[in-house]
């Protein structure tokens, strides 16, 4: 992994990983900047390289009548003002080719791949061509292995600076699992992986149309993952997740974050 094809993780510390971060989506437009605060304070005090994560638009909800955000023009000025106030790096989700271009002009560092659109050729060309850091979610329904695939796509588009996310397979039609070999096979890519400790939680497919989760076990996933290398965790958190518009089944409460930070930092230095 060359590190100088990931310009957010240059204040990396030895023997830290990197944290991206934050609600589920923009709810507002003054949370995210508490939110924001909080986590960025608690990664100094660790020195943790922070991204902070907010999807300006939910294109990916069971029903009709599910939160998608408050406007994209509005969802990406939030992040840009994050970017600006707290000097961090930022990440959201992309689903179609024109929002490639589209997020990159509001200066999103890193456009994320969906996992139900990890195989969008279109998209990972459109996402690589606009020269940011191209962060691919691992299929549901893929290998780690078979994650080559999606890398070379976007290095073949001419962008060096990918990465994979782990975030569970299909177990079922109401539950996934963490198969950590994929961790592993995913860094043959020579490229960071992250696990998203979150989304490896839900319970997808739920009758009611609402998404359920197991946040309990954010804890025990985390120390796994970093336990068996992963250079990054992705975690979606919220002060009230009861409240939250979107994936609030499986956040982690804000309070409870650089509890889990501290101990997975501990982790990192053993391993």
């Amino acid at each position: 992994m060359e590190l100088s094809h990931y310009p957010f993780l240059k204040n990396l510390k030895k023997n830290r990983f990197f944290l991206l971060a934050g609600p589920c989506v923009i709810e507002d437009e003054e949370s995210p900047f508490k939110i924001a605060e909080k986590l960025l304070t608690i990664c100094n005090t660790y020195d943790i390289s922070l991204v902070f994560k907010g999807s300006y638009r939910k294109a990916n909800r069971s029903r009709l009548d599910s939160f998608m955000g408050i406007g994209d023009e509005k969802a990406l000025n939030v992040l840009a003002g994050i970017k600006r106030e707290f000097n961090v790096p930022v990440v959201t989700d992309i689903h179609a080719v024109e929002e490639a271009q589209v997020a990159s002009e509001y200066g999103i560092d890193i456009l994320q791949i969906p996992a139900f659109l990890c195989r969008q050729t279109d998209l990972l060309i459109a996402a690589a061509k606009t020269g940011k850091t191209i962060n691919i979610k691992k299929g549901q329904f893929l290998s780690g292995a078979s994650m080559q695939f999606a890398v070379d796509k976007v290095r073949q588009s001419g962008n060096d600076s990918v990465m994979l996310t782990e975030r569970g397979n299909f177990f079922g039609y109401q539950d996934l699992v963490v198969d950590y070999r994929n961790i592993y096979e995913m860094q043959q890519c020579n490229v960071p992986v992250v696990m998203d400790v979150t989304h490896s939680l839900q319970q997808p497919n739920q009758i009611s149309g609402v998404t359920g989760g197991r946040p309990e076990l954010i804890s025990l996933i985390s120390k796994a993952a970093i336990a068996v290398g992963a250079d990054g965790i992705f975690m979606e958190t919220h002060p009230n997740p009861a409240e939250a518009k979107s994936d609030g089944a499986n956040m982690l409460r804000l309070d409870l974050v650089e509890t889990l930070i501290e101990q997975l930092v501990r982790i990192k230095e053993v391993v």
